[in-house]
This record gives C-alpha cells, sequence and structure tokens, in this order.
C-alpha cells in the first residue's frame, strides 16, 4: 500500500512467547518502535497517486441536475494545510482531542485529516445525536474544540445543529454557515465562524505543513460504541487503525487507484473514518453525497460520479427497492458492492446485484474497537448471498461451544464468537473502561494465547460459509447502530406512570434481515389494551428520537405478566427474544 514511516518499524509483529502475558498486548505487538501520521499517507504523492488526480468527487443533494464536482489531491493538500495550520494558531497542546459533529462532506474530510496531520485527536459524534449524548462524548474525551455547523439541509428541512451543540455545553465551537455567510443564530461568546477560524491562517495559504510524526500507539481518533452499562463506550484508534481500514479496503474489496468508492455513512460512526483512509491511502476517489442516500438524487450520484464500490447497510437497499429509487439510473460502473451495519437479506441483495449486471456483494462485518472487519467476503472466492466466506486478514476466528471451548476449525456448528488476540489494528484501550476486563478477562486459552471476547453469534456451514445471527450479549444492533438495552429502557421506563418495567429487544424479523426494536412492558395494573400500546409506542418512539437518537423506532410492544429473570433476578433477554423471533415465524405460518 505505498506506506510511508518516519521512522521504521523494527519488525512487522513482535509476538508474546509462550507463556508472557501482557494486559495491553495479550497476542503481541504490531509494527514496535514505528512512527507515522496516517493523514500524509493520505495526501503525499506516490506510485498510487499523483497530485492531479481526483481525491474527493461530490454533490449537494439541491444540485442533483448539476455536474458533479472534483477536488485533486492537490487541492486536497493545500486546503488541509491550511486548517492545520489555523488549528496550531488555537494554541492547543499537541494530543489534544478535537471534536467533530458535522455531516460527512468535504469540508469535514479535510478537518478530519488535517486534526490528524497536526497531531491532535479526532472526536467523532454523530450529527444525529440529541445534546445529551452530545455532551457525554464531549466530556468523556475532554475534547477542547468542536467543529461543527449551523444548520443540517434536508429536502424542505433545515435540522439545528448549532443550538444542540450549545446545548451540550460545548468547549470552543467553530461553526460552518450553511447559507452563504449568514447564521441562524448569534454565536456564543467565544465560538468562531468558519471565515474568522481561518483567517488566522490566511497568511499561510499554499504553504506545506509539516505532519506531526507520532509511535504507531499514539491516538488519532475517539470514537464510542454502547456497551451494556448505558455510558457508550470510548475507543481510541491508534495510527495503526487506519492502516487496517486501507489493508481492508484494498485486500477484500479490492479497492485501488482509479475506482470511485462512496458508502453512505458519518464520521461519528466507524465506516466515516474508514472510508477515507480506505479510499485515499489506496489511491482511489472518495464520493460523498451531500443528503439523503435514500432517494433518486444519491441514485443519481452514483451514476454521475461512475461510483464503482458502493458501500450499503441493508436498510438502505430495502428503502430502494420499495421506492423503486434506482429505475432508469446506469449503475454499470460498479465492480462490487460492500455491505455492513446490519443482517441482510437474500432476496433484496439479489435485487441490489441486479441494479449493477449482476456484480458481486461483498459482506463485511466488523467493530468500532476492530477498525475495520473481523469477517468478510472477497473477491478471490467463490460467495454466497448473506454470507461471509473468510476471516479478515489478519484476523482468526473461533466459535465457542456450550462450555465456552472453541469447535476445531473446519468443524460447522454454531456458537458465541470469539477472536484471535493477534490482530492488527484492534483497539488496545479504552478511555472508560477496563479493557483487559471487557475483552480478555474469564475467556479461553488457545494455543497458549487468550482469546478475544466479542459477543456475536455466528454459524459457520459445512461448506465453510459463515452466517451472523446478532448479538449474544444484551446490545442490539438497529440500522448498523449498536445501542444497549439499558440506554432504552432507561428512557422507556420514564414514558408513563403506568409502567413498572420494560425490556428492549432485538428481534430479526420474519423472513430475515436487520433487528427490528420491540419493547417488552409489565405494567401495574395488567388490563392494558392493544389501543393503549399504540398509543405507548409512539410515546417511546418520541422519547428515543428526541433524548437518544432520532433514527430509532419501537416495532411492536408487547405487554407481559412479567419479565423473565435469572436466579440472581437479572432479566434474561435472550429468553424474550427467542420468544418472541418464535412469535415471528408463527404469524409466518
Amino acid at each position: 500500500m505505498n506506506i510511508s514511516f518516519s521512522t521504521p518499524p523494527e519488525c512487522i509483529l513482535r509476538e508474546n512467547l509462550p507463556g508472557e502475558s501482557s494486559l495491553t498486548h495479550p497476542g503481541g505487538q504490531w509494527l514496535p518502535g514505528a512512527s507515522i501520521n496516517p493523514a500524509k499517507n493520505c495526501l503525499v504523492e506516490n506510485a498510487k497517486r499523483s497530485l492531479n488526480d481526483t481525491a474527493i468527487i461530490w454533490r449537494d443533494e439541491h444540485h442533483d441536475d448539476l455536474p458533479v464536482q472534483r477536488m485533486t489531491f492537490k487541492e486536497l493538500q493545500e486546503e488541509v494545510w491550511l486548517v492545520a495550520y489555523a488549528l496550531e494558531a488555537l494554541g492547543m497542546e499537541k494530543g489534544s482531542a478535537i471534536a467533530i459533529d458535522m455531516p460527512m462532506h468535504v469540508k469535514s474530510v479535510v478537518i478530519y485529516l488535517a486534526i490528524v496531520l497536526a497531531g491532535y485527536v479526532v472526536v467523532s459524534i454523530a450529527d444525529s445525536f440529541a445534546a445529551g449524548e452530545i455532551s457525554t462524548r464531549l466530556n468523556i474525551s475532554n475534547a477542547k474544540v468542536i467543529f461543527t455547523q449551523d444548520l443540517i439541509i434536508r429536502g424542505d428541512k433545515s435540522i439545528p445543529l448549532y443550538s444542540r451543540v450549545v446545548e451540550a455545553k460545548s468547549p470552543l465551537a467553530v461553526v460552518i454557515p450553511t447559507r452563504g455567510s449568514e447564521f441562524s443564530m448569534e454565536l456564543c461568546n467565544g465560538d468562531f465562524s468558519w471565515h474568522d477560524f481561518l483567517d488566522k491562517a490566511n497568511s499561510l495559504k499554499g504553504k506545506e505543513f509539516v505532519a506531526v510524526e507520532q509511535p504507531v500507539e499514539a491516538f488519532t481518533n475517539i470514537l464510542f460504541s454502547s456497551g451494556t452499562t448505558g455510558e457508550p463506550k470510548a475507543i481510541p484508534w491508534t495510527n495503526i487503525t487506519p492502516l487496517k481500514a486501507a489493508a481492508d479496503a484494498w485486500c477484500h474489496l479490492d479497492i485501488r487507484k482509479g475506482d470511485v468508492v462512496s458508502w453512505p455513512t458519518n464520521l461519528g460512526w466507524m465506516m466515516g473514518p474508514w472510508l477515507v483512509y480506505a479510499s485515499l491511502i489506496n489511491g482511489a476517489s472518495m464520493a460523498l453525497y451531500n443528503g439523503s442516500p435514500l432517494g433518486s438524487g444519491f441514485a443519481k450520484f452514483v451514476q454521475d460520479a461512475k461510483v464503482t464500490m458502493l458501500g450499503v447497510i441493508p436498510s438502505i437497499v430495502r428503502s430502494w427497492k420499495s421506492a423503486n429509487s434506482t429505475s432508469g439510473y446506469d449503475w454499470s460502473a460498479i465492480r462490487c458492492f460492500g455491505s455492513t451495519g446490519e443482517a441482510s437479506n437474500v432476496d433484496e441483495y439479489l435485487w441490489l446485484m441486479g441494479r449493477a449486471l449482476y456484480k458481486p456483494v461483498i459482506e463485511y462485518c466488523g467493530g468500532t474497537e476492530i477498525g475495520g472487519g473481523f469477517i468478510t467476503g472477497s473477491l478471490l472466492q467463490p460467495q454466497s448471498l448473506a454470507a461471509f466466506s473468510t476471516p479478515a486478514m489478519c484476523c482468526s476466528l473461533f466459535i465457542l461451544d456450550e462450555e465456552g471451548h472453541p469447535i476445531p476449525q473446519d468443524v460447522p456448528g454454531m456458537g458465541e464468537l470469539a477472536l484471535g488476540p493477534i490482530m492488527f489494528g484492534a483497539s488496545i484501550t479504552l478511555l472508560n473502561a477496563d479493557h483487559y476486563a471487557v475483552y480478555f478477562k474469564g475467556m479461553p486459552v488457545y494455543n497458549g494465547k487468550v482469546l478475544r471476547r466479542h459477543g456475536d453469534v455466528f454459524e459457520r456451514t459445512v461448506k465453510g460459509y459463515y452466517h451472523a445471527h446478532g448479538r449474544a450479549d444484551d446490545t442490539m444492533n438497529l440500522g448498523g447502530i449498536k445501542v444497549s438495552s439499558v440506554e432504552i429502557e432507561r428512557l422507556c421506563n420514564g414514558v408513563d406512570s403506568s409502567i413498572l418495567e420494560t425490556a428492549a429487544i432485538g428481534v430479526p424479523p420474519s423472513g430475515g434481515g436487520p433487528e427490528q426494536l420491540v419493547v417488552a412492558v409489565v405494567f401495574k395494573n395488567p388490563s392494558t389494551t392493544t389501543q393503549d400500546l399504540h398509543q405507548l409506542r409512539i410515546s417511546f418512539n418520541s422519547a428515543l428520537q428526541k433524548k437518544l437518537n432520532p433514527l430509532f423506532r419501537v416495532s411492536r410492544v408487547v405487554s407481559l405478566p412479567s419479565l423473565p429473570r435469572t436466579a440472581s433476578n437479572k432479566v434474561m433477554r435472550r429468553v424474550l427474544r427467542q420468544q418472541l423471533s418464535e412469535n415471528n415465524q408463527s404469524s409466518k405460518i
């Protein structure tokens, strides 16, 4: 991949000796002694890219009839250098955390790369979060600055963003105007407009910024993944993690010079930073559509940008199929699709392949703490719809039996998944939890090395393919976003005084596909009607979308006399999930 180090590694992997234990490196240490800057590796000229090659292709949704816009690597370099100089003018210590709470467009990508290039740490916050969630992430990361924008324009709607940041009691904010140079509200004392921020470095425009090279285990990004305690896990990405993202893209999705890569996402989720590194380090162009990916505007953008690798999540595919959004557009430039975030549906993916002359869909499953995938498909192997064909490069998989022991690698079976501890780019620490306790404590030992906990249930078939069967613990996956049952239940319990307790469960639909959120309710008075449940579902949705995430939606509310519990009084959500899944199957029959 033409990776450039300022100090080369002493070796590729320093594996632990038999019996040697390390809490931070249970399996071994990758690229020991090396220093690098991954943002610099996205920008420098090499055999994979010239400075005149296109780095970013984009379009705003209100300009669907205009040609796509383009930025070369040279132009991207100069934009990033200018922002890096302006960041230094703020006088922060190197290693300070700087948050980004914006949609994923050209400016947010420039800001992201500038933060990393200048030796600071990005704090990723999704632009859909309510003020309370923004505040939690700012506090955990101790962010010194936040980049945001005034409004988000989606269709005819103007969604306030800066006001949410203000409500979150943010540190110094740099605010980008959405419409011209005007703001919808007056900026708070001490906050900067984008124009005034850049003015700090205008005299240095066009001058190369010397990248801050740091040891490979220095932090570049803090991302968040919901745990089962209600507080999101703060997961630092090191300088190695971007290389993991780029390596997965190169090896499994065949992303290379001349490709155009599009994946509707956000810098608040791991696939946003993944897309930056996966495309730019490999010399490909990144294609960004500033608008909703659900309509025909995005389908036209895929055609006009001549996208060659299109990433999706199943719920987007379902929307396209239902609304026939892709009709009439030429997607023949696509060489392959990538899919992640949710369980896939065979029929929908066969339909998706048909949009691009039946090019393959590469299933890709990973996690924020991994910086990419642990299991995937490959263009070098026969693929099976909605299935994985191989562990990701530098990963090893173990399916545990009921006693918690790994079943033989070539034997079919189903159980909780564990990962080998020698995994390139994976997390080595957490900001607000004990990393070893979360991922390794109590796990089985295989060939002298303790395995890494993951928590998904996986099946290995007779033919050697893998199928995902959801979470083994109480964390569910809603629209590609991991969230704990505890977070949802905490809000639902306070919605109505008639509620005694609730249990939130992710239930796969009978036809397959992503999990649907079902809330089981125990009432203080059991004489509740179906009409009451309908009104309660509306109230739950209102509370979740206002206080947790606007993308979450309760599909069904069921009333139970009591919740199943263990002897130690813990709710057995797994039992509930099984019962509700069986009810789904029965209703289908």
